[in-house]
């Protein structure tokens, strides 16, 4: 079988789906591999590196897909909006592979359906021990978390460690974390890095052990619940009183911090604001706010993707597409993610969908001319298809 890695698409986009490292990897599990030329360019891979590793370059695009029977992607359909060039170019059966925003782009994914292939969203992996090591969205998280905290430091009015000076005593900066999920946790470990005072917050209870651990002190509001996740380990979304209440209890620690870093997220959801302008208006001149919730509209009601801005002496920083700013290490681990996926699916040298495996149903968005994702489907109103339990090469 021919597994092919196309050029991404989208602007600014640098990362790339596989990396030399795990061309190697692809062909030791028996698969022919294609990419496109420049395909790694943005990432500083050249298609010689490629080559060296035992890959096919290919100049023409068409060429390149119409070989293909697996197509790894970073923003595939629905995550990209340039990607519907490539559909007239999808054949039955192939299998595509990638970030495709599945829970808010239905269209294009009944579009994609059409075509006959098998589309596989990499953000719907299950949050589960055994899909850890193709956790892509745990992967990409942790390069935002990383590059927020560096964002925030370059922007902040203070420095983030404590100094002893001729000039006397510099205190740290203070750092508020809301959200302990993977980007959370790297933020606060990123920041504890560079000398900040870092206190955290996360509606879920099990996570202040963590936080703990990495020398952060936890905030307890009282809102915390065990409920605050699905069973594969996602956010829950919850009501507006519930967010009104919690702006109202957080306001203190936004006036104690000089850097507040935001996290939250619910897939396929628009983010939960948590900072509204009356709680911006209360924070310290020359204090900063990293929305890593920008792309889904932003945690602070102020926040304009990506820009930064500055209101009532507050910096607010939106970014979008963190990970393709540190695009080696990203693409490394995303392809990396990949690499451990294709080889969990592959069988006697071939990609096959066992249709009994918690992590294709997790992340199996459509097959065979249908939609066949449940939660998919529910975005669409789609009545449940029946359960099939064949096996797909």
């Amino acid at each position: 079988m021919k597994i092919a890695i196309p050029k991404e698409t989208f602007p600014e986009e640098r990362r790339v789906a596989a990396a030399p490292a795990t061309v190697a990897t692809l062909r030791k599990l028996g698969y022919e591999v294609l990419i496109e030329s420049g395909a790694g360019d943005g990432a500083g891979w050249s298609d010689e590196d490629y080559r060296q590793q035992g890959a096919t370059v290919l100049e023409d695009r068409r060429e390149l897909w119409s070989q293909a029977d697996v197509v790894l992607q970073v923003r595939s359909f629905g995550a990209n909006p340039n990607a519907v060039a490539d559909l007239e170019l999808l054949r039955p059966g192939q299998t595509v592979v990638g970030f495709c925003e599945p829970l808010s782009e239905g269209a294009t994914m009944q579009q994609v359906a059409a075509r006959g292939v098998n589309l596989l969203a990499m953000e719907l992996i299950p949050r589960t021990t055994r899909a850890q090591s193709m956790d892509a969205l745990s992967s990409m998280a942790t390069v935002a978390g990383y590059k927020a905290v560096l964002l925030a430091a370059s922007a902040c009015w203070k420095m983030f460690p404590m100094l002893m000076t001729a000039a006397g005593t510099i205190r740290p900066a203070r750092v508020f974390v809301i959200g302990a999920g993977v980007a959370g946790l790297r933020a606060i470990a990123t920041a504890r890095a560079l000398g900040a005072v870092v206190q955290a917050y996360d509606v879920r209870p099990v996570v202040k052990q963590e936080v703990e651990s990495l020398g952060a002190r936890f905030l307890e509001l009282g809102l915390e619940t065990q409920e605050a996740q699905t069973e594969g380990g996602y956010a829950k979304a919850f009501d507006e009183q519930f967010y009104e209440k919690q702006r109202q209890l957080m306001t203190q620690a936004l006036i104690e911090n000089q850097v507040v870093i935001t996290t939250a997220a619910v897939p396929g959801k628009k983010a939960p604001v948590l900072l509204t302008e009356p709680m911006v208006r209360q924070m310290q001149p020359g204090s900063v706010i990293v929305d890593l919730a920008a792309e889904r509209g932003g945690n602070c009601e102020l926040t304009q993707p990506g820009k930064t801005i500055q209101v009532h002496g507050v910096t607010i920083i939106g970014p979008v597409n963190l990970p393709s700013t540190v695009p080696t290490d990203a693409s490394l681990m995303y392809a990396r993610n990949l690499a451990n996926l294709v080889s969990h699916l592959t069988q006697d040298g071939k990609l096959t969908l066992d249709l009994q495996d918690d992590i294709v149903q997790g992340l199996l968005v459509c097959r065979e001319g249908e939609v066949v994702h449940p939660r998919v489907r529910q975005t669409l109103g789609l009545p449940p298809l029946e359960t099939s339990t064949e096996k797909t090469e």
